[in-house]
């Protein structure tokens, strides 16, 4: 038996009045996810435990089967895995975004314009984040280059428990409320403040803001924790598995959960990520593997925009590209299941994450179901004939060990 895994990132919705009261991925044309949910098992999950944040970290861990009550610690030390970086048990490790914020005349108000610095692409940051590091760097605070918009601070010794806001939640407001607050604010408060001086003036921004792209002006900071401990994927399961994403978060999930990690040229998180080398290397890596985990961002992006145009561009390109290409290629393996979801709602209309239960389907070689009506949206979550899992984490035993 071979186990595909396929996430829409923030894919989920609300009803909009420009779509005619319709979601994003009820309006987008869908045939290959539409015809899995008509022969599949159709569901709910809640991949958010009440009381946690609704980020993609712990949605992804539940997907993966593993309670974040019990093994989450932050976002940051996830992604300090994927790019190698090697926490002692002291460090705090830090997202730290490429930020856009707008000032008014005397610089006394600033507001978050934009969240990825008009995903600004991982060659600028890199000369960025390495110019910060080398002005803001000291004996316990390190920078690192990331993937994008997205890099890392690491401050050995540090505090971790300031409240930090995301800055993808305050997309047009006023910082001045969102600025960390609690033990070793003045710290990152200082770092984010002087950031401004450093990257307002840089010869990367200045060309960027005279192409009419976005400066990444600010450094934000949020998102930290200690080095994570979790058993590894074959631990639970007796299988092992392989993870493509272009984001560094769910890299770090599937390098602590002992998964192979593939390189496919041209993923960048963005619409124009390269969909097709996803699914094809997804295929080639299941000849030696149980499982893989194919992570699209793309719609997830699109809803923190607030463009449910780009959204629904971003789920057709998911369901053509991706599922379309994984359903025609996995043929040959015979026995398999596959399972589409998205990890969480990203409702345009509030621009963020949401903790609403997401549909799912999963897809078995060999039993095809019929159900009447069926096509994969936000309607499956109203049907009286779907398998309601209340607990995120317990999706991956049902999908692994189900009795068809």
């Amino acid at each position: 038996m071979k186990y595909i895994i396929i996430i829409g990132d923030g894919m989920a919705d609300r009803p909009l009045k420009e779509l005619g009261n319709k979601t994003p991925l009820q309006k987008a044309f869908t045939p290959n996810m539409d015809k899995l949910a008509s022969e599949g098992i159709l569901g709910s999950v809640r991949t958010i435990p009440k009381g946690l944040n609704p980020g993609s970290d712990i949605a992804n861990l539940s997907i993966l089967g593993y309670d974040p009550t019990k093994v989450y610690t932050g976002r940051a030390p996830l992604e300090a895995a994927s790019i190698h970086v090697n926490l002692k048990d002291n460090d705090i490790a830090y997202r730290c975004n490429f930020v856009t914020l707008r000032f008014n005349k005397d610089k006394t108000q600033a507001f978050m314009e934009d969240h990825s610095s008009g995903h600004i692409s991982t060659e600028e940051a890199d000369i960025l984040i390495k110019d910060i590091g080398k002005e803001l760097s000291t004996k316990k605070i390190k920078f690192y280059t990331g993937v994008s918009y997205r890099h890392l601070m690491v401050w050995a010794d540090g505090k971790h428990d300031a409240e930090c806001t995301p800055p993808h939640d305050i997309i047009g407001r006023e910082i001045a409320d969102y600025l960390p607050a609690g033990p070793g604010e003045d710290v990152l408060k200082k770092l984010m403040i002087t950031s401004v001086d450093i990257l307002e003036c840089h010869h990367i921004n200045k060309e960027r803001m005279r192409k009419g792209k976005n400066p990444a002006n600010s450094i934000w900071l949020w998102g930290q924790g200690k080095k994570p401990k979790m058993p590894k994927f074959t631990e639970k399961y007796s299988i092992n598995g392989a993870m493509i994403s272009a984001v560094d978060l769910t890299k770090g999930l599937g390098i602590y959960a002992g998964f192979e990690i593939l390189k496919v040229p041209g993923v960048t998180g963005w619409l124009d990520t390269n969909y097709v080398g996803k699914a094809e290397a997804a295929l080639k890596a299941l000849e030696k593997n149980d499982l893989v985990y194919i992570h699209v961002e793309a719609p997830d992006e699109a809803g923190h925009s607030g463009n449910y145009k780009d959204k629904i561009k971003a789920i057709e390109d998911f369901d053509a590209l991706v599922v379309g290409t994984v359903m025609r290629g996995v043929r040959p393996f015979e026995e398999f299941r596959i399972l589409v979801m998205p990890d969480h709602p990203t409702p345009i209309e509030v621009r963020t994450h949401t903790d609403e239960p997401v549909p799912f389907v999963i897809f078995d070689s060999r039993v095809k179901r019929k159900n009447e009506g069926a096509a994969f949206d936000e309607s499956i979550l109203e049907r009286e004939d779907i398998t309601v899992i209340e607990e995120g984490y317990k999706l991956m035993d049902y999908f692994i060990h189900f009795k068809s």
